[in-house]
């Protein structure tokens, strides 16, 4: 399920350094998808693959400043992107990984 929290012109919320992990990286490159597109959909509120509970969360942690958390569906793995609360950086990384 993809939704939108609302039709945003730009940016919901800042992201401060936004880094990947190695095996994230990898996992990209082998699939071509570009990191950016994922990067973009987060921060436009596209969460991807999370169920109304999940977006309901995101949203208020947008206006009150918590974790912001996006989940992408890429074949058979999944691909997470998160903004830590402070918005000091966002992290691109598998579900492993965490």
């Amino acid at each position: 399920m993809s939704q939108r929290t609302t039709p945003a012109r730009g940016p919901l919320f800042g992201m401060g350094q936004v880094v990947a992990t190695p095996a994230a990286i990898e996992f990209c490159e082998v699939n071509e998808v570009h990191m950016l597109t994922l990067v973009r959909r987060h921060c436009h509120g596209d969460f991807g693959d999370m169920d109304r509970d999940d977006i309901a969360a995101n949203t208020q942690a947008i206006k009150s400043g918590a974790r912001v958390f996006s989940s992408y569906q890429i074949g058979t793995q999944k691909v997470w992107v998160i903004t830590e609360a402070d918005r000091t950086s966002t992290c691109i990384l598998l579900p492993e990984e965490y």
